[in-house]
């Protein structure tokens, strides 16, 4: 049997996030940190309506939601600030449960991961404890348990963790990647850019959306953060230092102030960062594995940065659980690379592409990019392509290998996320289905499910859901839950209620990971001891 402790280097939300979505599946975890106090200042200022629903699983999402606010969409302006293109987005619910872009302050979000963090049982966590070494990582999950060695930051007092794994959430100079012998590649992405952010004692009159300015010689991002905070972004030219933009702040400002002083402005912080696009040649190399920063390095322009290591989070942290628990054999984790490093580069692909949207070239280029945009921007399908938040779906992994020839709905494709519509319950109630999901592997079908599937789903412990369109269905306790798709909320499972016949197996972190027939059921796509 396995030593069912996980180590997570980093408590950062990535790392947060990875503990919590272990521990609320019974598995311990204990997070090294090697600061003693919470990063005080925001870096992250938009997540997604999919990783939305991942908050929602370690119950933050209402808080969150409370603290944050929809943003309107994303405007393309020239050199003079003039708009170029304009993608609008509704700023309601998704498909996925949850407004499409969200805009928040992250060391708001951190203090209530902390705050679970600190509540749960199965949660140790350790401040101010750097990683010396880590021995026995590249050893099989059967070995003796990894041992992590560590020094107090304040006293240099040594001590050794051990778990039976080793997650590696600490960040782009992770020490865990470093140890594990794992590489980064460069994917020739490298700007240096100035970012600002300022709290104003009024509010200023600008768009509610994200606003990006497209001049190559001097690229910008302005956007509305929560409340009375904003936040801008500059390029930096070559030789150009930090002080050479802060003595001319108020003249950068002004298109968005209309004053060229920082009067009623507090700068917060002002600090050079280098955008970088790398991508870690392995996510697991034996029981270590990356996640976040420490995996994949995105540039900003389309806000994924910390959404991609919380994707990673959730999907890791289901197949640890898996293994450890006795519902899968190891193999399964071999996955998680599989998955989420194709699905990193995709986002990292896309990234650079609205960097070169912006920065790319001088004038002839410019010009282009001009022409282009002012096409672009004709196509419905376009705009509602650059303003969709949704991502790639998965391709491989722990997924049914589908035929080419075999046509499903785009909502109910293998390797989609199921959408997360409103449910009327037998009782009444009204929940999304992501409350009835529950963090665990589930069956959907409109029918009324046949002995032989709810025989399936009782010994391989997959919750099993009959939803209906039906008002006047009759609810069973027979060993199934039975819903019913809200009037005008159906989310795109219309489809399964139109095809009786289609039985969906939807992974816990709401992949889709194998669909079936009355004749034939899905099974799930990984190895059951």
């Amino acid at each position: 049997m396995y030593d069912r402790n996980v180590i997570v280097v980093g408590a950062g939300p990535v790392g947060c996030t990875t503990a919590l979505l272990l521990a609320d599946r019974g598995i311990p975890v204990t997070i090294i940190e090697r600061y003693p106090q919470p990063h005080p200042l925001p870096r992250a200022v938009h997540l997604d309506d999919e990783v939305a629903r991942i908050l929602h699983r370690v119950g933050v999402s209402d808080a969150f939601l409370a603290g944050s606010r929809p943003a309107s969409g994303l405007r393309l302006l020239d050199a003079r600030h003039r708009v170029m293109a304009e993608f609008r987005r509704d700023t309601g619910a998704t498909d996925n449960g949850f407004p499409g872009a969200n805009m928040f302050h992250q060391p708001e979000l951190e203090a209530l991961l902390f705050r679970r963090v600190d509540q749960h049982p199965l949660i140790d966590l350790h401040r101010g404890v750097e990683v010396r070494a880590v021995d026995g990582a590249h050893d099989p999950l059967s070995s003796p348990p990894v041992r992590v060695h560590t020094r107090a930051v304040a006293d240099e007092a040594a001590r050794t963790f051990t778990g039976s794994l080793v997650l590696g959430c600490d960040g782009a100079n992770s020490t865990v990647r470093r140890r594990a012998g794992i590489h980064m590649q460069d994917l020739r992405f490298t700007e240096r850019w100035l970012v600002v952010d300022v709290r104003a004692a009024r509010p200023l009159d600008t768009w509610d959306g994200v606003e990006q300015v497209c001049d190559p010689t001097r690229a910008a991002t302005f956007m509305r953060v929560t409340g009375d905070r904003y936040r801008w972004e500059f390029q930096l030219r070559d030789g150009e230092d930090e002080t050479d933009l802060i003595r001319r702040l108020g003249e950068l400002l002004e298109p968005w102030t209309g004053r060229r002083d920082l009067a009623g402005l507090e700068v917060t912080r002002s600090a050079v960062y280098t955008f970088r696009a790398r991508l870690a040649t392995h996510f697991q190399v034996g029981r270590a594995f990356l996640l976040g920063d420490a995996a994949h390095l995105t540039p900003p322009f389309i806000g994924q940065g910390l959404a991609a290591g919380i994707r990673d989070a959730d999907n890791l942290a289901w197949k640890i659980a898996h293994v450890m628990t006795g519902r899968a054999t190891p193999d399964l984790l071999t996955t998680y690379q599989t998955e989420r490093r194709p699905h990193a580069a995709a986002m990292i692909r896309k990234a650079k592409l609205v960097g070169w949207a912006m920065t790319g070239g001088q004038d002839a280029a410019a010009a282009v990019r001009r022409l282009l945009l002012a096409a672009a921007v004709r196509s419905v399908r376009v705009r509602d392509a650059v303003a969709s938040t949704a991502t790639p779906r998965l391709r491989s992994g722990a997924l049914q290998q589908t035929s080419a020839l075999s046509r499903r709905p785009r909502a109910l494709r293998v390797g989609a996320l199921i959408p997360n519509p409103v449910l009327c319950l037998a009782s009444g109630k009204q929940v999304r289905l992501d409350d009835v999901l529950d963090g665990a592997p589930v069956m959907l079908t409109a029918r009324r499910p046949e002995p032989q599937l709810v025989d399936v789903c009782r010994r391989r412990d997959i919750t099993l859901v009959r939803i209906t369109d039906d008002a006047d269905a009759e609810p069973t306790d027979s060993g199934w839950v039975d819903a019913r798709l809200a009037p005008g909320r159906t989310a795109g499972l219309e489809a399964l209620v139109d095809d009786p016949s289609l039985t969906v197996l939807v992974r816990p972190d709401h992949y889709i990971a194998a669909w079936g027939t009355r004749s034939q059921p899905p099974h799930p796509p990984w190895t059951i001891p």
